[in-house]
């Protein structure tokens, strides 16, 4: 017995000619002449006995599969299966590549059948022939498909037609379901389907825990089957005697609601249920007009557009959320039976598909998380690049391939972290200026716009900390003011400065170091924590603004770091404190995936408690500053500078519980 496949090296193609491989008989198989290498690629992997395997050079896409007259002649009345897999199964694809392979390809594949006299051809269609055909639709229908709009569905359903239309050649269709992994490995090999939602579920995994309810979606009824039940089907039913003309429904007898599949691929992630789920039929009671109208709304759509991509679905597989198709399979049933063939229930497997698509499939892991990735041949601008975390984070960005700026008061220091820099490799760039004045941050825009054309990613680094209590206070206003004047108004006229050419090229990216105080709202830090949260609120209200045009900002709500700034309080000496590298540990973090923001738990769990309970979280911001007094900097007493005392154990017992807030 000899076969012939197309589309052997296609996901399900593989599993097929494995299960033909078990009986006896060569197989022809279709390949483009520069695909030679992936059919032994593929057949290594699959085990095949390759010298059973006959590559047949071709093209889909010409006449008769683009064979010549002499392998017509070599195949003549030796093929008794004729297998035609070859199809695009994207509903991503575009309607021409769609039309040219799935009608197309059918049509040449039909000619080359009939030219080589094969005993019956196998078409392998899909359930997509049915449209969005509202009710069940049986083996035995095709005229009756509804909803052919979408080119995956024309032409799965017009490449059929031509199939069922064929009187020169006997033939026999297959209908598989939204075909998934394998049940037995969870081996799959692209993202479709359900695997769009899984993205989604991951996200809320780590977002929530397992046990909270979460609203979602009930859905229509979707049919899931794994390739393994699809291949060994056909295998069987191909072989099967006096079947030729008819259609199969290798489907799910008991297709779960779309709701019911992603709660259990829910389980198998261990992401959080949705307990409380939605049917879409609630809303029939609204008109079709007024649903589009709504849908059509410029922020409407463009909400929905942000999470789909944000989420990596398509926007066309939401209008299979509402599938309204039920598919009869008493045909496929009466074939299988006695063969031990069956589909197997999606909870036994999820969890397979789901460990195969996290360690293989997932796009994060794809995604460039390499420092040199992000930031190779880009313009980076530090402020407080001499010393600290601004000089550790220019050492990593420079050592990364970046064009390093590094902006700072003092020239003596900043020239020599330049030259060290440059020693090691990098190309580095000092600028020396006075953020605290306005006129000298424009000069200092205006140098490095005019000799580096623009800036990729813009630090916000420099700033000043002054740990002194309210009391203490009442005659030093300048305090505050100079604290606002670097702090808030040096880096807001940076990004002013620097924010034109980025909406302009469309991309840039702003990282502001602000500080856990913001969130723990520190005592003793007023001036400070006001200056950031100033600096926080400007960067949530331009995010809202320039999302849009490539622009991303990211605040850092620093914990502390043993910097000079905090030298003059004693006390830090012996409390824990992040080193500079560590803090550029978060700045890396930050430019390479661009969150909105980077916190420690403890900030954010300051920040919630604050929020829930401000009295409780009063009192305890309250012991904290009765714990801490003054430092003797703070009370300007210079005498008692030198014999400062050294903090109690209460006092670094306490420090260390809330570690790396600010007291």
């Amino acid at each position: 017995m000899s076969y012939f496949v197309t589309g052997a090296t296609g996901f399900i193609g593989r599993y097929l000619v494995s299960n033909l491989l078990r009986r006896k008989g060569t197989i022809h198989v279709l390949v483009r002449k520069d695909s030679q290498k992936k059919l032994e690629t593929v057949g290594k992997k699959m085990g095949w006995d390759m010298r059973r395997i006959v590559p047949v050079v071709g093209d889909m896409t010409a006449p008769r599969c683009g064979l010549s007259a002499a392998q017509i002649k070599a195949l003549h009345g030796k093929v008794r299966h004729f297998f035609h897999l070859a199809a695009i199964y994207d509903l991503q694809a575009s309607a021409e590549s769609q039309r040219a392979a799935n009608i197309d390809g059918t049509a040449h594949a039909l000619e080359l059948a009939v030219a080589i006299d094969a005993g019956c051809f196998h078409h392998t269609s899909s359930i997509a022939a049915a449209g969005l055909y509202p009710g069940v639709f049986r083996e035995d229908m095709f005229e009756e498909a509804e909803g052919l709009d979408d080119p995956y569905l024309r032409t799965k359903h017009d490449s059929e037609g031509l199939v069922r239309a064929e009187k020169r050649i006997k033939w026999r269709i297959y209908r598989p379901g939204m075909v998934v992994g394998h049940s037995q490995t969870g081996e799959m090999d692209k993202i479709d389907g359900p695997y769009y939602f899984f993205t989604l579920l991951k996200k809320l995994r780590e977002l929530l825990p397992p046990w909270m309810p979460v609203l979602g979606i009930e859905g229509g009824r979707i049919n899931i089957v794994p390739v393994d039940f699809v291949a060994d089907a056909m295998d069987h039913i191909a072989h099967k005697p006096k079947l030729d003309g008819h259609t199969f429904h290798l489907t799910d007898p008991e297709p779960m609601r779309v709701g019911e599949v992603l709660n259990t691929f829910a389980r198998a992630g261990h992401a959080p249920e949705m307990t409380m789920r939605i049917d879409a039929r609630m809303f029939a009671f609204v008109p079709g007009g007024i649903r589009m109208a709504v849908g059509n709304l410029p922020p409407v759509r463009r909400f929905i557009g942000m999470l789909l991509r944000d989420f990596r679905i398509p926007k066309s597989v939401l209008k299979f959320i509402t599938y309204p198709t039920r598919f009869d399979n008493r045909e496929t049933e009466r074939a299988l039976r006695g063969s031990g063939i069956g589909v197997p229930r999606l909870d036994d497997y999820a969890w397979r598909l789901w460990d195969y698509w996290e360690r293989h499939l997932d796009p994060d892991l794809f995604v460039d998380r390499t420092l040199r990735g992000k930031v190779r041949n880009k313009v980076v601008v530090i402020t407080g690049g001499s010393s600290g975390i601004g000089l550790s984070t220019a050492q990593r960005v420079a050592e990364a391939g970046a064009t390093t700026i590094i902006v700072a008061r003092g020239q003596d220091e900043l020239y020599k972290a330049r030259d060290e820099m440059k020693k090691a490799g990098g190309k580095v760039f000092a600028y020396t200026a006075d953020l605290s004045d306005m006129a000298d941050c424009d000069r200092l825009v205006q140098k490095v716009l005019k000799e580096h054309g623009h800036v990729d990613i813009l630090i916000n680094n420099a700033g000043r900390s002054i740990r002194r209590s309210i009391e203490l206070s009442y005659d030093r206003f300048h305090d505050f003011e100079r604290t606002m004047q670097l702090n808030y108004f040096g880096s807001l006229r940076l990004i002013m400065g620097f924010m034109p050419s980025m909406t302009q090229r469309r991309k840039g990216h702003v990282i502001n170091i602000s500080s856990i105080g913001v969130l723990a709202n520190s005592p003793r830090f007023s001036a400070y924590v006001a200056s950031k949260a100033a600096l926080d609120a400007f960067s949530r209200c331009a995010q809202g603004e320039l999302s849009g045009k490539g622009i991303s900002f990211t605040t850092v709500n620093m914990p502390l770091v043993k910097t000079p700034m905090i030298a003059p309080t004693k006390m830090y000496d012996s409390v824990p404190t992040l080193t500079p590298d560590e803090a550029a540990d978060l700045l890396v973090k930050a430019i390479i995936e661009k969150p909105s923001r980077i916190a420690t738990r403890l900030g954010i769990f300051s920040a919630l408690i604050n929020a829930l309970a401000p009295k409780a979280y009063e009192v305890i911001m309250n012991t904290a500053f009765e714990l801490f007094p003054d430092s003797a900097a703070a009370k300007g007493d210079k005498k008692a500078l030198k014999g400062e005392e050294q903090p109690s154990n209460e006092q670094i017992a306490f420090a260390a519980l809330m570690r790396g807030v600010h007291w």
